[in-house]
């Protein structure tokens, strides 16, 4: 009688174990292999492109600071909400809410926000806030606060950029 020494069960499959399970989700894969070996004719292409092209946005630069491309920017003096820690940031401001964590970045306008829930942990410095979708997903983020005493004041602050962008009934 034979007995095997490893697990009997078989690899999981989804998207849960591999995102390139969805399509659309990542870029897909070059196909080279290293067995290929280093090819340095298409690198040395986009190497000379981008040298080509570092003149023009020299241009667009010094024309983009003559004439600002969003002048709604500069007069927008509402409240805004701002909290982060090492891994972990978010701003809401007039434009919308921006979460970060890590490498990782997703930014909701006000109209595509359907609530935003927050939560303080028992124990500990971390406060969630969760941002509600109307198509019922929710995106949450955990910032560590230097203090505990730190929650009452982004409380405040993020309710006051609550009340002057989000309306409720805009859903």
């Amino acid at each position: 009688m034979e007995q095997r020494i490893g697990s009997s069960s078989q690899p999981l499959e989804g998207a849960g174990f591999d995102p390139a399970f969805i399509p659309g989700l990542t870029s897909p894969a070059s196909g080279r292999t290293e067995a290929d070996g280093p090819e340095k004719e298409p690198e040395v292409a986009e190497a000379e492109e981008a040298e080509d092209a570092a003149p023009e946005r020299a241009e667009t630069a010094e024309t983009a600071e003559t004439s600002p491309s969003e002048p709604e920017e500069a007069d927008v003096d509402g409240p805004v909400f701002e909290a982060s820690d090492r891994r972990a940031r978010m701003v809401a401001d007039h434009r919308g809410v921006h979460l970060s964590l890590d490498d990782q970045e997703c930014e909701f306008r006000w109209d595509e926000i359907g609530a935003v829930e927050t939560e303080t942990a028992r124990f500990g410095k971390r406060y969630t806030v969760t941002v509600h979708t109307p198509d019922r997903r929710w995106y949450p983020i955990e910032i560590e606060a230097p203090a505990r005493s730190h929650f009452k004041e982004w409380d405040e602050q993020l309710d006051a950029v609550l009340d002057a962008y989000f309306e409720e009934d805009a859903g």
